[in-house]
């Protein structure tokens, strides 16, 4: 299970800047430079070093190391495709299907106590459950 600091290495290994800026509607984004580099934005709000920065930190490595970008124009399809695709890396980094598997036979079976054992929201952890158990994100077609 990746932590704060390490996604943080992860960005920085990888040249990805974080910068703080205010997004109170979303707190975070992130985008690509046609020369492929890519920032990260972060409101100050989801700094907590806790669940919030974990998982808006994971989810924006996730368009950065995918390429999962999109613009104002993009259609609705195509934004959930690339949004999708950035929830899918961060899953597998935040929540290793090994890791979860572990937790489970240590009795850790309700999604709140897996959210927490995982550090993320329960929305978060039934769309990692879907992704292991049914290879999607539809949490909505089974809880």
């Amino acid at each position: 299970m990746t932590q704060v600091p390490e996604l943080y290495d992860l960005a920085r290994k990888e040249n990805i800047a974080v910068l703080r800026y205010p997004m109170k509607a979303n707190g975070s984004m992130s985008l690509m430079e046609p020369d492929g580099s890519c920032y990260i934005g972060m409101d100050d709000c989801v700094s907590d070093g806790g669940t919030q920065e974990r998982m808006h930190l994971g989810h924006e490595l996730g368009h950065c190391m995918t390429g999962s970008f999109y613009n104002i124009y993009a259609t609705v399809d195509s934004r959930q495709r690339h949004e999708n695709q950035a929830d899918k890396w961060a899953i597998r980094r935040l929540i290793p299907v090994e890791e979860l598997d572990d937790a489970i036979a240590q009795g850790y079976t309700e999604l709140w106590e897996l959210a927490d054992y995982f550090g993320v929201t329960e929305p978060f952890m039934r769309k990692a459950v879907c992704l292991y158990v049914h290879g999607n994100l539809a949490a909505e077609l089974y809880f």
